[in-house]
């Protein structure tokens, strides 16, 4: 079967999904996104995804080029003509075509586009039983990073560097020496049956699977206290883990040559993927 996606109003085969050359999310990365998961065709933590959507949208003055209903309608049709059990939707919104200039265009209509994809549910669990292993980097990220932009080079970078140090996240350090998230997801650790993680901020994103995490943590009455952590507090850390979108809760066995507790998935990754999966009523 082709796979199918939605670009500017229409549905198209992905070998014909093609935007313009002066898109100004091409030349100059001036928009935003969301990434939607998706478990047995159910989206995930959807209505915290598009409210940060239209938080992203306004934080950089572009208009949504459709009204807020429409974008579920289109995501649960490319769930279904794409046939995406589990998996993931991708949506941009960029400024529109426009004439390459730095200043925002008069008169252009945003760019939205779609796109859906199978990720077998056998490559989570395996990650998940396995762990990953982290390699932190320092962050050279700009200073609204609350704001979900497709500005993303400094992440490429950061994800390529741990790639070749054998890692699957990394794990971004600030100018005081804390880590702030890593590059694609929310970072935890555990010390003393105490979870810990960055308070929100500027400087990291808001995420949503972290919320949920935070939800079901309480509805456990599982201790957690929003807290900068640094190299110290890993080094002593029993357990650790990331959260995102489509890794939902995942544990870390290892960053940068430490090994977390005894290098494997510790008691309380079950119990936090567990949560998770009751707050987004999908366990």
């Amino acid at each position: 079967m082709s796979r199918l996606t939605y670009v500017n109003g229409k549905y198209h085969e992905y070998k014909d999904s093609l935007v313009h050359i002066e898109d100004r999310g091409y030349q100059f990365a001036d928009g935003v996104y969301e990434v939607f998961g998706i478990i047995n065709k159910k989206i995930v933590d959807y209505e915290g995804h598009i409210n940060r959507l239209f938080r992203s949208l306004k934080e950089i003055r572009i208009s949504s080029p459709i009204n807020k209903s429409s974008y579920y309608f289109h995501i649960k049709k490319l769930i279904k003509i794409n046939r995406i059990v589990d998996g993931l939707v991708y949506l941009q919104i960029t400024r529109g075509v426009a004439e390459r200039d730095f200043k925002f265009p008069v008169k252009t209509k945003p760019s939205l586009v779609m796109i859906a994809k199978s990720i077998s549910k056998k490559t989570y669990e395996d990650n998940f039983n396995k762990g990953i292993k982290i390699k932190t980097i320092k962050d050279l990220r700009w200073k609204r990073v609350d704001i979900k932009t497709i500005n993303l080079l400094a992440p490429v970078l950061a994800k390529q560097e741990a790639a070749e140090h054998s890692c699957q996240e990394a794990w971004l350090i600030d100018e005081d020496g804390f880590i702030t998230e890593g590059s694609s997801s929310t970072a935890w650790i555990l010390k003393k049956n105490i979870l810990y993680t960055t308070p929100l901020s500027n400087s990291i994103l808001n995420g949503i699977t972290r919320q949920t995490l935070i939800k079901g943590l309480n509805k456990k009455k599982l201790k957690l206290i929003e807290k900068k952590f640094n190299m110290k507090d890993i080094k002593d850390a029993d357990e650790a883990f990331i959260t995102s979108a489509t890794q939902y809760v995942m544990p870390v066995i290892r960053v940068d040559n430490l090994k977390i507790g005894n290098g494997k998935i510790g008691k309380y990754a079950n119990l936090f993927r567990k949560a998770y999966m009751e707050a987004v009523k999908l366990s």
